[in-house]
């Protein structure tokens, strides 16, 4: 008798590989010490800019994604005593992105591939991961995310002080109920082709109660009810045309007042409003720079793409051909550039910070 079952069941899986649970990989590589200080005031600090209440700009900035983790400490130590120097009035947060939305195919990340050969070793990837994020961490670097898969925040998200949401993902039901039940602050990016809409939708849902499935940290299938994230905003990171300039930022802050949501604004100096070449992020970076000297309130935050060293490349055949501190997804400036354009935005931006702030507080 033939059996029609595997007509209907599993027809495309060719194989499974358990992983470990969350709470296997949590307590072989715990959050403590000094990385569980970082990840608290980077929690309290994001936050307490959102609420009006610190009166810094966020600067989420770092590698467009990680494809190795000793090259992502080289740019961590480069980074961190930078954070210090421009506290007062940047609150710089590391990009450390392990997951590349496709349009088509291509390398997942690093935690899909952590060896760049197609071997999808998932479960060494999510230690690889985590070990880097508590190593930054640890160097008093808060972390900030793009949160692609729907179970992988389970392994890594008590290691994040802000999460971004993807401009191919603000639209879909279940990341915004994701990020509902996420602690960091979450921020959503525009449409591709640039339309505000589907993020303003996306923050008044995960800004709601929800429920969604996903697994518990011992592994097991569950409900999950939230209360709602209220500490979402927008990113604008352009479409078929930038949307950083002040016309455009009035634009957002209109749509959120009209919705009812807190008018932040983050502004993405990379992807559409850079028109893919990197060198621009400099350009919108003064932009925003201007506009915030010249009295704007919403604008609570930048993003950077940026590197060791500027542009990008392929992965290549040979992968000890790959050139060093050179990303193989999107194209960033380099670690030289990168100093120069935040030393200028502090300079630029800290007076005008600080009187927006006090002004907040009389009024």
């Amino acid at each position: 008798m033939t059996d029609t079952h595997t007509e209907v069941d599993n027809l495309h899986i060719i194989s499974s590989e358990l992983l470990p649970t969350p709470t296997e990989l949590k307590q072989a590589m715990p959050l403590q010490g000094k990385a569980m200080q970082t990840v608290l005031e980077g929690h309290r600090a994001v936050k307490g800019i959102l609420d009006g209440e610190d009166h810094r700009l966020i600067v989420v900035v770092g590698p467009c994604s990680i494809h190795d983790p000793a090259l992502a400490m080289d740019y961590a130590r480069k980074l961190q005593p930078l954070a210090e120097e421009l506290g007062d009035s940047l609150k710089i947060v590391m990009r450390v992105y392990f997951e590349k939305p496709r349009t088509t195919v291509g390398w997942e990340g690093l935690i899909y591939d952590p060896y760049l050969d197609g071997s999808h070793r998932i479960a060494d990837g999510l230690k690889m991961g985590r070990q880097l994020m508590l190593d930054i961490n640890a160097l008093g670097l808060p972390i900030g995310i793009e949160a692609l898969d729907l179970i992988s925040p389970q392994y890594l998200q008590d290691l994040v002080s802000w999460t971004a949401i993807g401009a191919r993902t603000t639209e879909s039901p279940t990341h915004r109920k994701l990020s509902s039940g996420i602690s960091s602050a979450v921020g959503f990016k525009n449409s591709t082709d640039g339309s505000l809409t589907v993020a303003v939708n996306a923050i008044r849902a995960a800004s709601a109660i929800n429920t969604f499935i996903s697994v518990t940290e011992e592994g097991k299938v569950a409900a999950f009810r939230t209360s709602g994230n209220p500490h979402c905003h927008v990113i604008l990171r352009g479409g078929s045309e930038p949307n950083y300039e002040k016309p455009h930022v009035e634009a957002c802050e209109a749509a959120l007042e009209k919705a009812a949501i807190r008018p932040n604004i983050m502004i993405d100096c990379s992807h559409g409003n850079s028109r893919k070449q990197h060198e621009l992020q400099l350009e919108v970076l003064d932009n925003v720079a201007e506009q915030i000297e010249q009295g704007n309130r919403s604008i609570i935050g930048v993003m950077v793409e940026s590197h060791i060293n500027a542009g990008n490349q392929p992965i290549p055949d040979d992968l000890d051909s790959i050139k060093y501190g050179v990303s193989i997804t999107d194209a960033c400036i380099d670690w030289e550039t990168t100093e120069v354009a935040l030393r200028k935005l502090s300079e630029r931006v800290g007076p005008a910070l600080k009187k927006r702030h006090s002004t907040a507080e009389q009024g």
